[in-house]
């Protein structure tokens, strides 16, 4: 095990949070309920988080917790992860009570907090796929704790619990899950990192929630042990993730897991593409905590090896439906792509933190393509209905679901949808980061000092922007506008995709309705004055319609185009343009006008040549099901 230096750990604690730039927290940002940001947010509050707790109650996910408690009689219900599913809506909930009072939401979480609590065994362990019927646990468990860690998930599940505790903790001040999730936290940390077990999870998850319970009791042992898995990961024996020598021999691919190597040699991103972006987001945490380069250098190549090849124009990733995996570099085949929602969320993640460490616009640009396209089309417009692939051609037969039996992408939704707000501002040392466009007001610090900042904008339908500041006291900080890369002509930061055509007219920028020079560097203009109350700055952002085009490598966009129109990516649905959607061409010359449908979609802007019909791809299947496809064929 590499061992933590005196030097490595005085930086942890000199720098704390560790990445140099901070997210607003979420709970500050108020968006109009009328923006695409705010209704989604609204629906969230409304109807997913209620929704997935129903179903978590009808599908046995929360009578599991009351079995293992002795609370009711019976067997264990569903798969041996279940208990991340009620974690991840816990977080949710928590973030909701963090935007709004709701006296009877708190009292629900109060009352399942108390049945996980006598669910936990005296130890602080909990995995209930066990603990209902030691004796006979579900497939893939293992018979004995911690036999099974390929598959069995019980460092995954007890990871979102930690992330769920924190929040409710922060939400509410009370204790009573924090309690629980520290409780296990220092079994887990007896058993591996002081009893010295060589092995890890096979599903990463618990190293992120570990980071957050370290940066909330400053307990440097859940650092450790959260750097503990990341190191063990390509070095301790493989075969001990097993129970069984034949399950070993059927599953023995380490690349799954990202285990095929230590971490620190891993220069491609390959396995199962949830897991693997959830372990480059905590190489990131742990790398900035800890000083440690080597993880860092990882999560830069990873990310270089993504966008250069294995990331769709809608910012999905992980291509394989086989082991929901990335493929080789320019395999992505629109009709069987696979691209997890999960994974969507869990790249949103792994771009923001990036664009925390270095302050490079490109990593918000990727977050802000997978966000308003491949993330936002795995939930329906009623919050109500998933979709856990997201492919870019449908032939008809997929629809979105009330819920799945692995109900990954549903919970997930849950939590990240009401916490939407921290993407949109960030703060350095003296320096505010407008990161994206939306609008809303805020109130933040920086530097000590308070401020008020009002956006008004229709984006991601609107290129107009208007920021007003409102200092307490007039100060001196520097704010940097993010100029997004498609309004520059450049559709993504590698050369996987391109724009056909440059965007029609130019991106300004206007200080107190004076222009100002477009010195944009690492994707943000950067303003530095003393900012007085009520000072507003005009953004224009090019809302052209732009043809995109694939490299060669990519066979399945060979001859074709997409659509896009700011940050949204379009598609083709039956519903508009009739059965023979998918065998449809257009003209080269044909030329897409925007137009805004308030009623239609919740509100879109479609693009039309002629009898052809553009919707955006987050918004396709919301009207029953239908042919979709996002490249088409030009003639």
């Amino acid at each position: 095990m590499r061992k933590f230096t005196l030097l490595l750990w005085a930086l942890a604690l000199l720098y704390g949070e560790g990445y140099p730039i901070r997210p607003v927290d979420f709970y500050r940002v108020r968006f109009s309920p009328r923006s695409l940001p705010g209704s989604r947010i609204q629906t969230a509050l409304k109807i997913t988080i209620p929704h997935n707790l129903r179903m978590a109650e009808q599908t046995g996910r929360i009578s599991n917790f009351e079995k293992a408690a002795g609370l009711k009689k019976g067997d264990f219900e569903g798969r041996r992860y279940n208990d991340s599913d009620v974690f991840k809506i816990m977080e949710g909930a928590a973030y909701s009570l963090m935007l709004r009072k709701d006296p009877e939401l708190e009292a629900y979480m109060d009352r399942l907090i108390s049945i996980i609590s006598r669910a936990q065994a005296p130890d602080g362990y909990l995995y209930t796929a066990r603990q209902v019927n030691p004796q006979n646990p579900p497939p893939g468990a293992g018979p004995r704790r911690w036999s099974n860690l390929f598959t069995s998930h019980e460092l995954y599940n007890v990871g979102h619990m930690y992330e769920a505790a924190v929040a409710y903790y922060l939400a509410t001040g009370k204790r009573n899950f924090l309690k629980i999730a520290l409780k296990n936290a220092e079994l887990i940390y007896r058993v591996f990192y002081e009893g010295k077990k060589c092995a890890y999870p096979g599903h990463q998850e618990i190293e992120i929630g570990l980071v957050k319970l370290y940066k909330l009791t400053g307990r440097k042992k859940y650092l450790k042990l959260a750097d503990y898995f990341l190191h063990n990961r390509g070095r301790c024996p493989f075969r001990a993730m097993f129970a069984k020598e034949s399950d070993f021999r059927i599953y023995n691919n380490p690349q799954y897991m990202q285990a095929h190597l230590p971490v620190e040699r891993q220069r491609e991103a390959v396995g199962h593409a949830v897991r693997a972006l959830y372990m480059y987001s905590a190489l990131l945490d742990v790398g900035t905590l800890t000083g440690y380069r080597p993880y860092i250098n990882t999560a830069f190549a990873v990310w270089k090896d993504i966008v250069s090849g294995k990331i769709y124009i809608t910012g999905g990733v992980g291509s394989l439906a086989e082991g929901e995996a990335f493929g080789r570099p320019f395999h992505l085949p629109n009709k069987k792509a696979y691209c997890e929602t999960c994974a969507s969320i869990a790249n949103v993640f792994f771009n923001h933190r990036l664009f925390l460490l270095t302050g490079e616009g490109k990593y918000l640009d990727v977050l802000e393509r997978t966000l308003y396209n491949s993330l936002l089309a795995g939930i329906s417009l009623s919050g109500d209905r998933f979709f856990y692939v997201n492919p870019l051609e449908s032939d008809g037969k997929l629809e979105r679901k009330p819920w799945y039996s692995c109900a990954c992408c549903p919970t997930n939704l849950s939590r990240f949808l009401p916490a939407l707000g921290r993407y949109f501002y960030a703060t350095g040392k003296d320096s505010l980061y407008i990161t994206l466009y939306g609008q809303n007001s805020v109130q933040l610090e920086i530097s000590g000092k308070k401020l008020r900042v009002e956006e008004k904008t229709l984006y991601p339908w609107d290129g107009k922007v208007e920021l007003r500041v409102f200092p307490d006291k007039p100060f001196r900080f520097s704010l940097y506008l993010r100029i997004p890369g498609w309004a520059l002509g450049k559709a993504i930061p590698s050369a996987l995709y391109t724009f056909v055509n440059p965007p029609e007219q130019r991106v300004t920028v206007k200080l107190n309705g004076k222009g100002i020079p477009l010195e944009v560097k690492k994707g943000f203009i950067k303003l530095e004055r003393k900012w007085q109350a009520g000072d507003r700055i005009e953004i224009f952002l090019p809302m052209s319609v732009l043809k995109v085009k694939a490299r060669p490598e990519v066979k399945d966009d060979r001859g074709k185009i997409a659509l896009q129109r700011g940050p949204v990516v379009y598609c083709f649905e039956s519903v508009d343009n009739g059965p023979d959607v998918l065998k449809m061409k257009v003209p080269k010359n044909a030329r897409f006008i925007p137009k805004y449908e308030p009623k239609l979609l919740g509100g879109v802007v479609v693009l039309r040549a002629g009898a052809l019909t553009a919707i955006p791809y987050y918004a396709w299947a919301n009207r029953g099901r239908s042919l979709m496809k996002v490249w088409i064929e030009e003639r």
